[in-house]
């Protein structure tokens, strides 16, 4: 077997009597996949840490935007560990999990005290453990990983310190030398000496269209030593938007890195890769900019990844209340189609407002499902009431509260499965990020609240034995794609796995979406089928490599040079 390094995944022991989330969805091998099934965690996991927004009497806009994450492995030990981000001064806490799961406060130890928006998390000097890109309300710090989760601040030697209000961050190898470069999403040229309301004087917090908007930056790594501000001679400061999300990848299969950001009350950009370092925002032509009516929305998260199984990254977008979130179907030519109708993710997110989202399968049936987390920017036109068995939101809070979604894909349609706790629970979110964090073959989630402790929703779907008609439906693989000449993950590199029930696309990219950072290893549901056929990986710089198939339910890495070129 060509190339393979195979690790069989620990299971975890489900807690008893869950309050879980059920829904079923069929398979394309006959069986039935098992219920969708959540429960919060939090509680049990050692974290009881409120996040501090920084809200007051004055309406800050940072308190009601903030609320970022990391989930990573920091200290190389095999569990990830969580870093929550707040926007009040030294409100960020990192989170050790011990080897029973539970987390344990390392925050001053790891030297990573202090507040921000969001984060990017990458090796980005090559020596085999990951690093630390912080966003803020300007200046952004960068650390550095000693490789045992302690992190010195090379914000100035690195030339790191963005200025401005930073918001997303994404990885990506632009001049394909080996190092990872970075693009940091800007939002607005914030004033805190602004004062807003809504209809009839109340104070609220302002909105994006009170301030110039701000052009983003893209930052060269220099082998390792420093970064570059190359923004202008790629063509990126053309544009001067209220920039929140961003995801950078493949989209068009050129070879190239190209960059989406989502902007909020702007068009969003579509950052096409011309080569030699040069973009081009291709958002308009592409079909990615506006919606299907025309109109640019208050883009907030993104997630991506490949829902209608036609093997390109598809892109799902999420908005403020009364505009629903917005599903655009990849063409590759002549670009995206506004198909949130035909999917039915129009309704369920008409009266929320959208943040973090995530392309996942929480059922490991071979499809990509949807969680977006909620919470309202400005007073709700009514609040919503919290139910009888499900806790109520902070006292300022009441009034922009909302429930979280969770959507199920059944074939191409995706079906509101939020209908009880965790899902029904309100509270601000934003940040949500996606990672098995208790290594049992299924996706857990964890989302950052202001105000509120971090929740971590335990994925129980697959603890289940079988289905009662059917064979075992809940079968899985987690892909690394590792390149040893630079001693780290392949960020950016696109694979092809081979199953029985036809091809599937995955991306060895970290989980971006809305202030946050995730694994880059790719998770791969694979229903009832116990085995793939094979691996095709195209390389960051261009190399495509085939690798031999294996069994189910273990870590699969590919490694650069050990299979067959072509």
């Amino acid at each position: 077997m060509a190339g393979l390094v195979l690790a069989i995944a620990p299971g975890c022991a489900a807690p008893p009597d869950a309050d879980v989330t059920p829904a079923e969805a069929p398979l394309a091998s006959g069986a039935t996949a098992p219920a969708v099934r959540f429960v919060d965690v939090t509680a049990e996991s050692g974290i009881d840490y409120v996040l501090p927004s920084g809200t007051d009497s004055t309406y800050p806009m940072p308190a009601v935007m903030g609320g970022g994450l990391a989930v990573f492995d920091a200290d190389g030990d095999g569990d990830l560990d969580l870093y929550v981000i707040a926007p009040a001064a030294g409100g960020n806490r990192f989170y050790v999990q011990q080897d029973d799961g539970h987390f344990t406060d390392a925050t001053a130890a790891a030297g990573l005290e202090g507040d921000g928006m969001g984060c990017a998390v990458g090796d980005l000097d090559n020596d085999g453990d990951l690093d630390l890109y912080l966003t803020r309300v300007g200046p952004d710090r960068l650390f550095l990983n000693d490789g045992k989760g302690v992190f010195a601040d090379r914000s100035a030697a690195w030339n790191a310190a963005v200025a401005g209000w930073s918001s997303s961050a994404a990885l990506l190898d632009v001049d394909r030398d080996g190092y990872l470069d970075l693009y940091v999403a800007r939002y607005v040229a914030f004033d805190p000496e602004r004062v807003c309301s809504q209809h009839g004087g109340r104070r609220d917090f302002c909105g994006p269209t009170e301030f110039e908007g701000l052009s983003d930056v893209l930052l060269r790594n220099l082998s390792g030593r420093g970064f570059e501000d190359v923004s202008a001679a790629a063509g990126i400061t053309a544009a001067e938007d209220a920039g929140l999300g961003v995801v950078a990848a493949d989209f068009d299969h050129d070879g190239e890195i190209d960059i989406y950001v989502a902007n909020d009350a702007d068009p969003n950009n579509l950052w096409i890769h011309q080569g030699g370092g040069r973009f081009l925002d291709d958002g308009v032509l592409q079909g990615a900019a506006f919606n299907r009516w025309g109109n640019s929305e208050a883009g907030m998260g993104i997630a991506a990844g490949d829902a209608d199984l036609d093997l390109d990254l598809d892109l799902f977008v999420t908005h403020l209340i009364t505009e629903t979130n917005t599903y655009y179907r990849n063409l590759m030519l002549p670009g995206f189609e506004d198909a949130t109708i035909d999917a039915e993710l129009g309704a369920a997110s008409l009266d929320l407002t959208g943040f973090g989202a995530a392309f996942f399968d929480a059922d490991n049936d071979g499809d990509l499902d949807l969680a977006v987390a909620n919470g309202a920017v400005k007073r709700r036109p009514s609040a919503l009431a919290p139910p009888d068995d499900a806790g109520a939101p902070p006292a300022f809070w009441s009034e922009y509260a909302e429930p979280n979604l969770l959507l199920v894909n059944e074939e191409g349609r995706f079906a509101d499965v939020s209908a009880r706790a965790p899902w029904t629970e309100l509270a601000l979110s934003r940040a949500l990020v996606p990672a098995d964090l208790d290594r049992d073959g299924d996706l857990d989630l964890v989302i950052a609240n202001p105000d509120g402790a971090p929740r971590i929703l335990r994925n129980l779907t697959i603890d289940t034995d079988s289905v009662s008609d059917g064979p075992k439906a809940a079968n899985w693989l987690q892909v690394r794609a590792f390149d040893p000449r630079l001693n780290r993950e392949a960020i950016g590199a696109r694979i092809t796995v081979r199953t029985p029930d036809g091809p599937r696309l995955l991306h060895a990219l970290p989980p971006g979406s809305y202030l946050s950072a995730g694994p880059a290893a790719a998770h791969l549901g694979l229903g009832a089928a116990e085995s793939v056929e094979s691996f095709e990986v195209v390389w960051p710089d261009g190399l495509v490599e085939r690798f031999d198939g294996g069994a189910a339910n273990q870590v699969v890495t590919l490694v650069r040079g050990e299979g067959q070129a072509r």
